[in-house]
């Protein structure tokens, strides 16, 4: 999850990619029973983030989820 405009009082998920597993948004997709185009969900399940622009507060901060392990830093 990352935050591309972080104030360092609260943390807002702007971006969020999930990057486990053979189909991460399974249980979403079956939630949603909804058509979303393939291509869509695809773009989701990465590692590198979609780009965005600089923010004014110059920082960003990013939450990391590993099968309950958690991590967060801000840059």
């Amino acid at each position: 999850m990352i935050d591309t405009a972080y104030n360092e009082e609260s943390f807002f998920v702007r971006h969020c990619y999930f990057t486990g597993g053979q189909d991460p948004y399974a249980r979403l997709k079956r939630a949603l029973k909804a058509d979303i185009d393939e291509n869509a969900w695809k773009s989701l399940q990465r590692t590198e983030s979609r780009s965005f622009p600089r923010p004014e507060t110059s920082k960003i901060a990013v939450k990391v989820i590993n099968d309950g392990c958690g991590s967060f830093e801000v840059r």
